[in-house]
């Protein structure tokens, strides 16, 4: 009988650091294992609102992502189907019409602010890892992130960080860190933890402790 695919969550606050360590885990691991995921790219479509007011959405809270999409799919790459993840445009806040074809491997890869907040989808991951790095690295790394990459200007991406990112991450992102199995400090950075992390996936890939 096939093994099931090992589920890994990496969580954490916006700009802590997610990306790389999923970067650094799929370098390690082999991208040819991994099918990764992210909660952004599911996203609640808002192309039937109009542009002003999918601007004052907040799409910081739960509610304005699609996770029971993402809970289907990763059932469906656990029973060794394909899927297509959705593309989301964050300059229009609305999804695109391409998708992204992921194919079933090993190990599952997802990230998101979000993840260990929804206990549906909390409870798909055999390894639950938050990224955990002070708040001011993160604001920093968010505003450079969406003023280069998602057209936004310096001054919508502090209001909005004021209004709607600070307050939703102190009352779901920063709670959800005490359902992770590991927390890493200081983002990327931390050899140690990654290392530690790295070797215990391997394990587990291997089926020495399951």
């Amino acid at each position: 009988m096939k093994k099931e695919p090992l589920v890994i969550g990496i969580a954490g606050g916006t700009g802590s650091g997610k990306t790389t360590i999923s970067n650094l885990i799929i370098g390690r691991v082999g991208r040819e294992n991994i099918a990764s995921l992210s909660h952004d790219a599911y996203y609640r479509d808002m192309v039937n609102l109009p542009l002003k007011k999918r601007a004052k959405v907040n799409y910081d809270h739960p509610d304005s992502l699609e996770s029971e999409l993402l809970i289907k799919q990763i059932k469906e790459l656990k029973r060794g189907n394909t899927i297509h993840m959705p593309v989301y445009d964050f300059t229009t806040h609305s999804r695109k019409q391409e998708t992204v074809t992921i194919n079933p491997q090993p190990v599952i890869l997802v990230d998101g602010i979000l993840i260990f907040v929804e206990k549906d989808l909390r409870k798909l991951f055999d390894v639950k890892i938050f990224v955990d790095t002070d708040a001011d690295l993160r604001f920093i790394r968010r505003l450079e992130r969406d003023i280069s990459e998602r057209g936004r200007t310096q001054e919508s991406v502090i209001n909005q960080y004021l209004k709607t990112v600070r307050p939703m991450h102190l009352e779901f992102v920063e709670p959800s860190k005490r359902y992770a199995d590991v927390i890493i400090p200081e983002g990327g950075m931390n050899q140690v933890a990654l290392d530690m992390v790295t070797a215990r996936i391997e394990e587990l890939l291997r089926g020495d402790s399951l």
